[in-house]
């Protein structure tokens, strides 16, 4: 799912950012044979539907649909992309629609739940992004102030923008497309790294373009901003979040764990990837042999559940559940967390990556569009996640799912999401 020019893609750290793009473009590898799987449900449903499975619509209109067509497509792709677990909640204005898929472990018998707890990746940005922006409209930074004024030790930062910082427009090399990272998270992924460490293999690596010249989505730009929005505070970034977003919208499923820690609460499943992260570095398809022995399932994927995902920090390390997510999306778009007019602002802030593909990917201050919902995905090793939210028609989706990536490069719960957009909308 590569963009020429744009991205190194990864399987883990690199594409901790790259799930997003197979959202927001629609690009897709060909289907993986099914695995066994179950399938439940577990609420009521809503009303609109259509056949076209591509992410955005020409109109944005709403089609009424069937319960059985939903359920049927989401348990389908779920079991074709070979993922252990999944979870899908969908609200609509004509009713909402939970739906699970699968067990906690391979070969387990325990079902996912919606109340599961889960690693989101790069939805954690919104959340980092979001802090800023309500210290912008508390008059305490503002979205044109220099990153050297904050972090001095920012190579350029005098001519690198917090805009740029938030908009992946700063040009600042991204740690977790370095090989030395993927390497230690093969070979030790329980180390709990510090930002300095993770800063240190940024600033060694010189910069995709100056500031404002291009865009590369990098977690060095977001990791930045958790340092920035804690000086700020004056306080760590998990009582940030928890005092200015989890408390006040009653996030009480939501977790930013100190860095030592590689705990997720109870319940939740286990996340599971197949190959590793140096081998999946620069494409995170495997390579054709090891694509046909997951098929024929004498390659198993391995256990990530345990790794540290403090190399992710306010870029990534965020947990949640389906029901969080959807609150959080709900706010983030809808505007529950800024004030009116910086909500416009952010929601307007959104441009096409590539400046010669205007229909393609976009994306702005902390926030993307997938279609008609504004939203975020996230991916690291063992969970895929997305969450959006229409404010227009006020559906709101979320899907995660236990695997990321698939063995032939997939991102799962972006391509169900994906494809569930594709009937909702014309």
């Amino acid at each position: 799912m590569a963009i020429p020019g744009y991205y190194k893609v990864s399987s883990a750290p690199a594409a901790l950012a790259l799930a997003l793009i197979l959202a927001l473009t629609g690009c897709s590898a060909g289907p993986a044979p099914a695995p066994s799987g179950t399938a439940s449900d577990s609420a009521s449903i809503s009303p609109y539907s259509t056949a076209s499975d591509a992410p955005s619509s020409a109109d944005g209109a709403l089609h009424p649909f069937d319960q059985a067509a939903l359920e049927q497509v989401f348990s389908e792709t779920a079991r074709e992309l070979r993922v252990p677990g999944a979870v899908m909640l969908l609200r609509t204005p004509g009713g909402d629609l939970t739906r699970t898929y699968g067990t906690r472990s391979v070969g387990g018998s325990e079902q996912v739940t919606p109340e599961d707890h889960v690693r989101i990746g790069s939805v954690t940005k919104t959340w980092t992004a979001t802090v800023i922006l309500q210290l912008v409209q508390e008059g305490r930074i503002k979205l044109d102030d220099a990153v050297a004024d904050y972090r001095p030790d920012v190579p350029n930062g005098a001519n690198i923008t917090i805009e740029q910082l938030l908009t992946m427009r700063s040009g600042l090399y991204n740690y977790t497309e370095a090989l030395e990272v993927n390497q230690i998270l093969d070979s030790d992924p329980g180390k709990a790294w510090t930002t300095d460490e993770l800063l240190a293999v940024a600033f060694r690596h010189p910069p995709y373009f100056p500031p404002g010249e291009g865009f590369h989505y990098s977690n060095t730009n977001t990791v930045l901003l958790g340092l920035i929005a804690e000086a700020l505070d004056d306080k760590p970034l998990a009582e940030a979040f928890s005092d200015r977003l989890f408390t006040p919208l009653g996030l009480t499923g939501s977790v930013f764990p100190e860095q030592a820690s590689n705990a997720i609460p109870a319940p939740h499943p286990q996340g599971y990837m197949f190959g590793n992260n140096v081998l999946t570095l620069d494409d995170p398809a495997l390579p054709e042999d090891m694509q046909k022995a997951a098929a024929d399932g004498t390659l198993k994927p391995t256990d990530q559940t345990a790794m540290n995902p403090s190399w992710g920090w306010a870029a990534g390390a965020g947990i949640s559940t389906a029901e969080d997510l959807a609150v959080w999306a709900e706010a983030l778009g809808g505007g529950k967390v800024l004030g009116p007019d910086l909500q416009k602002q952010r929601l307007d802030s959104l441009r096409p990556v590539k400046a010669d593909d205007p229909g393609g990917a976009l994306y702005g201050l902390g926030i993307a569009k997938f279609g008609q919902l504004f939203g975020h995905t996230g991916e690291l090793p063992g969970f895929n996640t997305f969450a959006g939210y229409d404010p227009g028609y006020k559906v709101t989706l979320v899907v995660w799912t236990s695997l990321a990536p698939t063995p032939d490069g997939r991102d799962p719960a972006t391509t169900i999401a994906r494809t569930l957009i594709g009937k909702l909308y014309r």
